[in-house]
């Protein structure tokens, strides 16, 4: 009986001094996740772009191509990101004022607000950057 308290305890003991490890390394482990996965899939597409040219005889439709692989955010993507960020941010400093009533969480929802609302300012002040006007006119005159 004394031998299995002990050994209840002894284990105890150990899982005590591995949760703190294992909450320490979480994140490391779950950006080494995220960083794999998005090599692997650019490597992917890099290499499609690789096979689809080697069959393409046209110079400036494998310059499309490569135009298309280019991620750029627009200003619709920032006015819509920043409108998913200020709800967030709401819905942060609601979840204090309602439920937690800490007053922390509270400041926290309303930085997160805040940069929101500064997206969607940057979505709308910005202007189309020159080479996107041009290349979508350059296409309608290909027509």
């Amino acid at each position: 009986m004394f031998t299995i308290q002990y050994q209840a305890a002894e284990f105890m003991d150990s899982l005590g001094i591995l949760i703190p490890i294992i909450a320490i390394l979480l994140p490391a482990f779950i950006v080494l996740i995220v960083f794999v996965y998005e090599s692997k899939n650019k490597k992917f597409k890099y290499d499609a772009l690789i096979e689809v040219s080697k069959n393409v005889k046209d110079s400036e439709e494998i310059s499309n191509l490569l135009k298309s692989f280019k991620e750029k955010k627009s200003n619709k993507d920032l006015r819509r990101t920043g409108l998913v960020t200020v709800f967030t941010g709401i819905g942060l400093a609601a979840l204090d004022e309602f439920g937690l009533r800490t007053g922390v969480l509270f400041g926290v929802g309303l930085l997160v607000m805040f940069i929101g609302i500064g997206q969607m300012i940057a979505g709308y002040v910005y202007p189309n950057q020159p080479d996107e006007i041009t290349d979508v006119v350059e296409s309608y005159e290909k027509k």
